[in-house]
């Protein structure tokens, strides 16, 4: 009997190709099924609550003692915070699954840099200038912090940091709008990669406090909140952040937790949110403290009134809203809509289809080979090279056969982790010490380590030993700055100096004159005074995380160069603070020794490092940048964009990156405006010799401004580009604008004046 095997080939990948695509039908259905039906699922399950179970969905409690966690299986408990491992996730959900209504937590952590295993500081990772690095590091972070149960991250901060003194820049992401508002983007992406709801904080001005004090006051006209404060909440909003929270603070007047027209009228009906807006630790309670509210129901009605959906920790939601409601000083609808964005949050997470979490199967999943090689990459594109006299570096093993290694956060695993660590641990940290002994025996050197101090360097006895080490040494390293405990929520600084006997380190150590490399550790720029005259280079290594250590030795070797770009600009002294490159120029701008003009009589108005400054270790140049739309078409057409191109030659002897920048001005406006303002960063990779182009799109609602209602107005006339590798770009070129054009508040569309 002869066999048809083509037609039985035919016939077997009929079957083949039939069960795929009815497989992909079910799938495509049951996707579409999914999306049709959450509403479905969140309605239904409403229609069960009692008034008690929707006043808990919207309490958040924390791990604190006295913790009651039948209080959970009773529908008192809508989210939590601080159970921050496996364990403790998966038994408090437990008890949420077994209430009435079964509905799972919100899991919550600050997971600022990383769970387990600890990227750099958001302040750090922003210096890459580098959208995808971040979104790739904050994935990666996410991934381990939902391996362990937290579904729910309270970050990124979007708040841009206009005064150093404020602890919180280093959580922060720089103090340009434009530069938050991309990483800020692409952290909420990097968050929804890894499987984790995001939360943009601190909604909103949180970061203008008076004299940089944590907590105090805030007074930003209408104009500022809408150009600087606001726009890195919009591009976090457009990228898809999934909550927002209150600042802690009072913004002209008024709490920004009991402020509806900031809540809702702005956030919600400007900036399009839709997601869930939580209050920050006891932010409804502190209403009573701010003077506000005469008691706890008080506080209640009004922040619920200003549109906060989740009360975290005052317990005061929990308490009050089922009686507020039935007598109708709240109404059913207004906390039914609250209890929706919760529960479309739970459901959007996938939360009520998942089973619970098994504690064993975290194992393998935290620490990983992948997840330290981008820690490790994060931290070594933070690092900005500030100065390299000589070329002294890269370390040239030919040269030097024994480096000293000196300073008090050269073999500081602590403060190495940093504040705002997730689950970080001090064993898992490579330190500095470590990884540059490791490098260097492997190029023959031999490494001596005699620290001179302990990270407090109060006591100045050990000094000498540092001395003795340093000379008879070929190269001295010093790791100096600024501890963890310095850094973060709660620690704001009057004084920006070292502390203790650090700069007598530097003095000591210099004197031998050996040549000296200083490595500035911390959470922001410190005052470096003369130490960074002694030094003959310096680098700003921050707060590096788990892979600090071999991060830091593989770029002082010359395996990786240094790339990073300041996102903040370098005071000389804490009294030029707030110092930003963005500053207006006055009517008697300033003028170098000229006493009547803007500045001081004792000391310069330019920071020691301007804003997006960095070197590398090798030396770019610069084309004059070309402007490709010099009359740039607006009024119907709103969606023109400037277009800018400028080369970029790498004229070193080394491959190496760079970040071509631009800046925008207008010389003439109805308002004076900033002397210039970044728009736009390229990052480029050249090999020795190479010549690169630098391409810019400006959308042309970028080069506007905002009216104290929210107005946007893109202003007819005369604009100007500059194209560098800092603020202090020096080549520009021209273009005008031929029509102006005005925008409703929150409205990206635009009509002709």
């Amino acid at each position: 009997m002869a066999v048809d095997r083509e037609g039985m080939m035919r016939a077997k990948a009929f079957r083949i190709g039939a069960r795929f695509f009815a497989a992909t039908a079910l799938v495509c259905a049951a996707s579409l099924v999914r999306a049709e039906t959450i509403d479905e699922r969140v309605e239904a399950l409403l229609g069960k609550m009692t008034l008690e179970e929707k006043a808990g969905q919207l309490n958040l409690v924390s791990l604190e003692p006295g913790f009651d966690p039948e209080s959970v299986r009773r529908g008192e408990v809508g989210a939590v915070i601080n159970f921050s491992n496996q364990h403790l996730a998966s038994n408090i959900d437990s008890y949420a699954r077994s209430s009435r209504l079964g509905i799972p937590l919100l899991v919550s952590l600050d997971i600022v840099h990383g769970y387990r295993t600890v990227l750099p500081l958001p302040i750090g990772m922003a210096a890459s200038f580098d959208p995808g690095l971040v979104r790739r590091a904050t994935a990666a972070a996410a991934r381990e912090s939902l391996a362990v149960g937290v579904n729910w991250s309270f970050a990124p901060m979007a708040d841009v940091a206009r005064d150093l003194r404020w602890g919180r820049v280093v959580e922060g992401l720089g103090e340009d709008p434009w530069l938050t508002g991309q990483l800020t983007a692409a952290q909420v992406e990097g968050f929804r990669d890894g499987g984790v709801a995001s939360t943009l904080k601190h909604f909103a001005g949180y970061s203008a406090v008076n004299g940089g004090r944590d907590y105090d006051v805030t007074w930003v006209p209408p104009t500022e909140l809408y150009d600087t404060y606001l726009p890195p909440f919009r591009a976090g909003i457009r990228a898809g952040a999934d909550s927002v929270m209150t600042a802690l603070t009072a913004l002209n007047g008024l709490p920004t937790t009991a402020d509806p027209h900031l809540m809702t009228q702005i956030l919600r009906r400007e900036l399009g949110f839709k997601g869930v807006l939580i209050a920050d630790w006891e932010a409804v309670a502190s209403l009573i403290k701010h003077g506000v509210a005469k008691d706890g129901a008080d506080a209640t009605r009004k922040a619920f009134a200003a549109g906060v959906d989740m009360d975290m920790t005052s317990g005061l939601f929990v308490k009050y809203l089922p009686d507020e409601v039935r007598a109708g000083r709240i109404t059913q609808a207004s906390l039914d809509e609250s209890v929706r964005r919760v529960l479309r949050l739970k459901f959007g997470l996938g939360l009520f289809d998942k089973p619970l979490l098994d504690p064993a199967s975290a194992d393998g999943k935290l620490l990983t080979r992948e997840t330290r090689a981008v820690a490790r990459e994060a931290a070594q594109a933070s690092f900005v090279l500030l100065k390299n006299q000589n070329d002294l570096l890269p370390i040239n093993p030919a040269k030097v056969k024994r480096i000293a290694l000196v300073g008090p956060f050269a073999e500081s695993k602590w403060d190495q982790v940093g504040p705002h660590e997730g689950n970080g641990q001090v064993d898992d940290v490579i330190s500095i010490r470590t990884g540059l002994a490791e490098r260097a025996e492997k190029a023959g050197i031999t490494l001596d380590f005699a620290p001179g101090c302990d990270r407090l360097c109060a006591d100045p006895s050990d000094v000498p030993k540092a001395v003795e080490a340093a000379k008879a040494a070929d190269l001295v390293i010093a790791v100096v700055g600024e501890g963890r405990d310095q850094s973060g929520e709660g620690s704001s600084r009057a004084y920006l100096g070292m502390r203790g006997a650090q700069q007598d380190l530097i003095r000591q150590v210099a004197a031998t004159g050996k040549p000296l490399v200083m490595l500035v550790f911390g959470g922001r720029p410190v005052e470096l005074h003369e130490a960074i005259d002694r030094a003959q280079a310096a680098m700003m290594i921050w707060i590096p995380g788990t892979e600090g250590g071999p991060a830091v030795a593989e770029t002082l070797f010359g395996d990786v160069a240094p790339s990073g770009k300041m996102p903040l600009s370098w005071p000389r002294t804490v009294g030029q603070l707030p110092l930003t490159y963005d500053r207006r120029p006055g009517g008697r701008p300033h003028i170098d020794g000229a006493r009547w003009t803007l500045g001081y009589t004792d000391e310069t108005i330019s920071p020691l490092f301007p804003f997006g400054y960095g070197l590398t270790y090798t030396h770019f140049a610069y084309g004059d940048p070309e402007v490709l739309t010099p009359k740039v078409g607006v009024g119907d057409r709103h969606e023109a964009t400037l277009e800018v191109k400028t080369s970029v030659t790498n004229t070193g002897t080394r491959p190496g990156r760079t970040v071509a920048q631009l800046y925008l001005s207008q010389p003439v406006a109805s308002r004076s405006r900033p002397l210039r303002l970044l728009k736009g960063a390229v990052p480029l990779s050249l090999a020795p010799g190479e010549t690169g182009i630098a391409r810019f799109r400006i959308p042309s609602r970028d080069l506007g401004f905002h009216e104290a209602d929210g107005t946007l107005v893109v202003e007819a006339g005369n604009y100007r580009v500059f194209v560098g590798e800092d603020s202090d770009a020096v080549k520009g070129a021209d273009f005008a604008v031929e029509t102006g054009w005005r925008g409703a508040p929150g409205n990206i569309e635009a009509r002709s004046r």
